[in-house]
């Protein structure tokens, strides 16, 4: 067993063994969640983007992460793991896509979009397992988490309705003029994309500059995400993060559909 607290900062790369799993040379975090991260340009290359593991989801913490371009991802059994991978996938907002034939379906269903509605009915759908075999990797202690980062106003949520049926949305933190998405569900056809298009929109509105999307995606590009270096996307983080935008609750009257550019139209 690894005590992090006689761990006086973060140790040197150390191999960690556990019965169940074995990671490579990498940093063990102490425990105080005031201890800086290590530098992101030393995360492994494979697997792509591990940094760290340990620590805690402390709300300090957590915050120190994002800011840092680093988030937690990990399973049950597993110790915390921490990544910042390369190259970082990324929206934004302004630039989104929207095909003309997604448009038609959007415009087909009756769907209404909230902000900040239920937050925790988005996050409890989002942890639910897309196979039975891989499991989810939301697990009680980070839902736990992210619902004390939405209390105190960082993390924030859409949701879609059909009526009154909850069919889809997303989660994510937001920092200044970026915002992290973490994850998205879907219970319709292209609910999740429509939760990402209001999400945008509502983003430029606000003059948020990015929208973090980790990880590389088919389905993301397909809507006009990219792929940056982790250099560049760490100093786009440095300019906006810690601008003055929008802070608090998202709640506001629920919308029919997003008024969209006609740019977002392809």
């Amino acid at each position: 067993m690894i005590d992090s607290t006689t761990v006086p900062k973060y140790s040197a790369p150390t191999k960690i063994t556990t019965k169940k799993h074995s990671f490579p040379m990498i940093y063990l975090l102490a425990s105080d969640p005031e201890t800086p991260f290590p530098d992101i340009e030393s995360a492994e290359t494979e697997p792509n983007g591990l940094l760290a593991l340990g620590g805690d989801l402390s709300t300090t913490r957590l915050l120190n992460a994002y800011r840092a371009g680093i988030f937690p991802w990990y399973n049950d059994g597993q110790p915390i793991l921490w990544w910042s991978p390369d190259p970082r996938t990324v929206f934004f907002p302004s630039q989104i896509r929207v095909s003309r034939s997604l448009r038609k379906s959007i415009n087909r269903a009756n769907f209404t979009a909230t902000f900040d509605h239920a937050f925790s009915d988005v996050i409890y759908a989002c942890s639910e397992p897309r196979n039975i075999e891989e499991g989810t990797w939301l697990n009680k202690e980070m839902i736990q988490a992210y619902l004390e980062l939405h209390q105190l106003g960082f993390a924030h949520s859409v949701e879609i309705w059909q009526e009154e049926r909850l069919v889809g949305g997303l989660y994510g933190i937001s920092l200044g003029g970026v915002f992290f998405g973490e994850s998205m569900f879907s219970r319709e056809n292209d609910v999740s994309k429509l939760a990402l298009i209001h999400l945008a929109n509502q983003l430029v509105e606000w003059e948020h500059k990015m929208i973090d999307c980790q990880v590389y995606s088919q389905h993301l590009i397909s809507l006009g995400a990219f792929n940056i270096s982790r250099r560049s996307f760490r100093k786009n983080l440095q300019r906006w993060c810690n601008s003055s935008h929008r802070q608090g609750s998202w709640k506001h009257e629920p919308r029919q559909h997003p008024k969209l550019p006609k740019s977002y139209i392809k």
